[in-house]
């Protein structure tokens, strides 16, 4: 099974999370299968790559808790949403 979660980079003291699509069975800093943004906590900056996003959604990957808030934030689930009901 695959999650978004976030992965920890950046100096001591002066973390930056990259929002990385993982499988579960990897520990927090294995090997990701694909990156698709990056969040800030000290700047409150994020960056999302959205299709890329979207296509792990639709796979069926999991967000994590802190995740979910991040792109809940951002409206990404407005447009997965939007996307499932366009297919179907």
């Amino acid at each position: 099974m695959v999650k978004l979660r976030l992965k920890r980079c950046g100096k001591k003291q002066r973390a930056l999370y990259r929002i990385v699509a993982i499988d579960v069975r990897s520990r927090r800093e294995g090997r990701d299968l694909r990156k698709v943004g990056f969040y800030d906590p000290i700047k409150n900056q994020t960056y999302l790559n959205i299709p890329g996003i979207l296509y792990f959604l639709e796979k069926g990957a999991q967000p994590t808790e802190t995740v979910y808030d991040i792109l809940k934030k951002a409206g990404v689930f407005t447009e997965f949403h939007f996307n499932q009901t366009k297919v179907n």
